[in-house]
């Protein structure tokens, strides 16, 4: 909906918790800037768009009736990352080591990435979002990382990065955006498990975990377990705006 000179709108999820600042110790939508100055980086202007309270009603139905006109107001979407996706959404019963669930926010991205890639609006997945995404198209993840590869090399520890080596496949954005090979940093202790339909896989680690899926047949859908943010690498968001000021142009011509 952007004009060709104006920076697009780029929709970037949250969290929902409880934080302090100054004198203040409130509930808040809470997003790290990094992600923000990526998207800025980029060419984008970020929009911020928060999961529902615990004060409103049939969060569903009231999440239901935004999410269209959130994605009619903006040109691309960013869903960051975060705590775990609710096993209950993949059919698997909770591990006991998992953390960070919230199944107003699992709702609120689970419906802003169908209606978006209904709609072939550009989407870029980071870390929990790419969890989302596979989950979406019914895909299933791993719920503890470490009990499948014997390390803890894709997160040392809480709030850690370690730094993996993914190789990706050509033909995928993320090739054509990242090269054959990249380094990352990466801070997860779950992983995509069984890639949901319709996805593709476009890059994996050296020790054989998928860190990149792609939606085939769209403009760009692109999911990465990796933080790009992290590394100040703007290249994937660039990728995100590109698409988003070309769809544009399609709409506008």
């Amino acid at each position: 909906m952007s004009r060709p000179d104006a920076r697009p709108l780029v929709a970037v999820t949250t969290y929902r918790q409880d934080t302090r600042w100054w004198s203040w110790d409130r509930d808040a939508a809470v997003v790290p800037g990094l992600y923000l100055d990526m998207v800025v980086e980029a060419g984008g202007w970020p929009v911020l768009v928060p999961p529902l309270g615990e004060g409103v009603a049939d969060p569903v139905g009231v999440t239901a009736s935004a999410v269209d006109a959130v994605l009619d107001a903006v040109d691309a979407l960013v869903v960051i990352g975060g705590g775990d996706v609710g096993p209950a959404r993949y059919g698997q019963v909770p591990d006991g080591r998992n953390g960070g669930t919230n199944d107003r926010r699992d709702e609120l991205e689970l419906q802003l990435v169908d209606v978006a890639v209904d709609r072939d609006l550009p989407v870029l997945a980071i870390c929990r979002g790419h969890q989302v995404l596979n989950v979406l198209f019914g895909g299933t993840l791993v719920q503890q990382l470490p009990d499948v590869v014997g390390s803890t090399r894709h997160q040392p520890a809480m709030g850690a990065f370690g730094e993996v080596t993914v190789r990706t496949e050509p033909g995928t954005h993320v090739h054509r955006l990242l090269g054959d090979r990249t380094d990352v940093l990466c801070s997860h202790h779950q992983a995509v498990d069984v890639v949901g339909e319709s996805l593709l896989v476009s890059a994996r680690s050296d020790d054989g975990v998928v860190e990149a899926i792609e939606i085939l047949g769209r403009s760009f859908v692109v999911g990465v377990q990796w933080h790009p943010e992290e590394q100040r690498d703007a290249r994937l968001f660039a990728g995100l705006v590109e698409a988003a000021r070309v769809r544009s142009a399609g709409r506008d011509g």
